[in-house]
């Protein structure tokens, strides 16, 4: 029993640290990042001032570079709330160490990619047409609906989790930090005491959030793979779009996510809780992925190469040997094919091993989005020639600005909120050890009609009476 009591301090003294103490790299990461999106906010002044003629978009190529990185970073959102319901839904009993890691960058992830479209509009007061003159027969007005369900789903879930924790932050921090952290925690944790009633609350709720979480999630990339679907043009015609998105959408999320545990692992001495097992677990479940990815791309390119329809020799041609070619075998071969090799490699399947197999996914998911909106708009509708678009120094200058951001934003998240679900990881510890012995299985509760993983033996019991 000491030594549990011991192993829990430790836990809870480990995701104190980030709030109890700043030290000087933080500061120089916040202003490096702030430089960065300084000079994002000079690129964005030239752009309103000038209009998107100092971009590299015109009228025959009128999405290029930020909607590409758009549909980047609300793919890269269902690391969070998509995996971590997977998770919870399959009783992983080792995802507890990584799920609020993975449901901040959904959160972060869904506020830059939807800022991208702001910036894309060229005049952000147009924003307001869509609700003013859209129409509900428009794939924009689903993609404005769905992303907007998304995002409240997703606080929504990242907070309910949370409020244990903000609970202890509460009573550990009391008269220790400053007055706005102090009536912060109050606040949002919602006078939690820890009762066998808020408990039971806390289990029904979690169970309903992970069930609904899941289809919400789906569609969100299914609509907005559908902005591009819907159009009669040659690469989107597709009525298997969808999945490809909502594939390559976990596919780069387990990505981000690998790479954020990374970082935050070793920034804050995390290694006794996010462990080598949890980055080869998910390198694994990367791995399938792109094992998915590569079947869908040649499904894909076997078909239209078979029926060759008008358009698509071009397609192909810049595909694989003019324009386009060294990004496209770089997808297939870096991000596809390497980091299957790397996870099933013994002498790779570590933890550098698997976030050098994020890495060169992340890059190629960002390419094979860049390449789906310039090469579909590149192929000619009439007998002219080829349009051409090259990123300008504005558009560069703002998507750097973009990923600034999304690091900063996670930055000061692990400056105020726990990175960790400590209570999660504690009783999921305590079960563990309950169970060793005996050599018994951690036990599931039923809760609002689904099979919920166990936090621990406390909430199994209580959440069974």
């Amino acid at each position: 029993m000491a030594a549990l009591d011991d192993w829990q301090g430790r836990l809870e003294e480990t995701a104190l640290g980030p709030v109890r103490r700043t030290g000087r790299r933080f500061w120089a990461v916040v202003v490096i990042l702030l430089a960065i999106i300084g000079w994002g906010g000079y690129a964005y002044t030239v752009q309103l001032s000038e209009g998107l003629v100092v971009t590299g978009m015109r009228d025959r190529i009128s999405w290029g570079l930020y909607i590409a990185t758009f549909v980047f970073f609300i793919g890269i959102s269902h690391a969070g709330t998509l995996i971590s319901a997977i998770l919870r839904v399959s009783n992983a009993r080792w995802r507890t160490p990584v799920t609020r890691m993975a449901e901040f960058v959904t959160v972060v992830a869904l506020v830059c990619g939807a800022s991208f479209v702001i910036i894309d509009l060229g005049r952000p007061d147009r924003l307001l047409n869509v609700f003013f003159y859209g129409r509900w027969q428009s794939p924009i007005i689903w993609d404005v609906l769905a992303i907007t369900t998304y995002l409240t789903a997703s606080v929504t879930y990242l907070f309910v989790p949370m409020i244990p924790d903000l609970a202890l932050f509460r009573d550990r921090l009391a008269g220790r930090s400053s007055r706005w952290r102090g009536w912060l925690y109050r606040t949002l944790a919602i006078g939690w005491r820890g009762r066998p009633a808020q408990r039971r609350s806390l289990g029904s709720a979690i169970g309903v959030l992970m069930i609904l979480i899941i289809p919400i999630a789906v569609s969100v990339h299914t609509v907005v793979s559908w902005i591009f679907a819907m159009t009669m043009r040659v690469p989107w015609d597709s009525a298997l779009f969808g999945a490809f998105f909502v594939a390559g959408a976990i596919f780069s999320g387990i990505a981000i996510l690998i790479i954020v545990m990374a970082i935050l692992r070793r920034a804050y001495h995390l290694e006794e809780y996010v462990t080598e097992k949890h980055f080869v677990y998910l390198g694994y479940l990367m791995a399938a992925f792109a094992a998915i990815m590569i079947y869908a791309n040649i499904s894909e390119l076997l078909v239209l190469g078979y029926k060759l329809q008008e358009g698509v020799e071009f397609h192909f041609r810049q595909l694989f040997l003019a324009d386009f070619a060294p990004l496209f075998w770089f997808y297939l071969l870096g991000g596809l094919v390497a980091p299957i090799v790397i996870a099933l490699a013994p002498a790779t399947r570590n933890v550098r091993g698997m976030v050098a197999a994020a890495i060169l996914v992340t890059l190629a998911m960002w390419i094979e989005r860049y390449f789906i909106v310039v090469t579909g708009l590149r192929v000619p509708l009439m007998p002219y020639e080829p349009a051409s678009y090259a990123p300008t120094w504005v558009e560069w200058s703002l998507l750097a600005a973009g990923l600034a951001a999304f690091a900063l934003l996670i930055t000061v998240f692990t400056k105020v909120f726990p990175i960790i679900a400590v209570w999660e990881v504690a009783e999921d510890h305590e079960a563990t050890a309950a169970h060793a012995g005996a050599g018994e299985p951690v036990g599931a509760i039923p809760v609002a009609g689904v099979v919920v993983a166990t936090a621990g033996p406390r909430l199994a019991e209580e959440g069974g009476r």
